[in-house]
């Protein structure tokens, strides 16, 4: 019988979960399982961790997580669909082929993640650090990008065609290779761009 915490079944570790229905991950830690197709629609969920696990179609539609950690994960073909992520951790984890619409991440660690061409179009990402994270190509028109930590993050080929950039650090970001059409920056943003352009730029 599997040890319990808190009169719950204790978290699995190093398994296989395919079935996960009334699922509540609060306050819970998970290490190295594999969830395929689960449904977290609406999840509520407080503060579980999740450590090198691969979440592979699992919907996470409309979930809501606070000051949860998901450590060097990697999701595949997930849907985040409105998704709200409140101070999450998301250190080193991975995404491919997944979907965003309308996801809300506010405050939070997604330093050294991977989003290598994701469609961010319409996703809010508010006070987050993405130290170091491989942004290249990302497709993100319309996009609200504020008060981002972009320090040494891999920005090449991004879109960020009407985006509100507002407050992020754009020291990293090429804008020839970069499209920033219609974008909203700030005027120090505006003094960095130039400057990178190899403009003069004198008051």
């Amino acid at each position: 019988m599997a040890d319990r915490v808190d009169g719950r079944p204790a978290a699995p570790t190093e398994s296989t979960i395919r079935d996960w229905d009334d699922a509540d991950p609060s306050g819970q830690t998970y290490r190295r399982v594999l969830f395929v197709d689960c449904d977290l629609t609406e999840v509520d969920n407080r503060g579980g961790v999740f450590d090198e696990c691969t979440f592979r179609g699992v919907r996470f539609n409309a979930s809501t997580h606070a000051d949860a950690a998901f450590v060097n994960c990697t999701f595949v073909r997930c849907s985040l669909f409105d998704t709200t992520f409140a101070r999450c951790k998301f250190v080193g984890s991975f995404f491919d082929d997944c979907t965003y619409s309308l996801m809300k991440v506010s405050g939070g660690d997604w330093s050294f993640t991977g989003l290598p061409g994701a469609d961010l179009k319409g996703a809010e990402f508010t006070g987050v650090k993405f130290r170091e994270a491989d942004l290249s190509g990302v497709r993100a028109p319309k996009a609200v990008l504020r008060d981002l930590d972009l320090s040494g993050a891999y920005l090449q080929k991004a879109d960020f065609t009407g985006a509100d950039l507002r407050g992020s650090d754009l020291s990293t970001l090429d804008p020839v290779t970069v499209t920033l059409r219609d974008a909203r920056i700030d005027i120090t943003q505006a003094m960095v761009v130039a400057a990178a352009l190899g403009l003069d730029v004198r008051p």
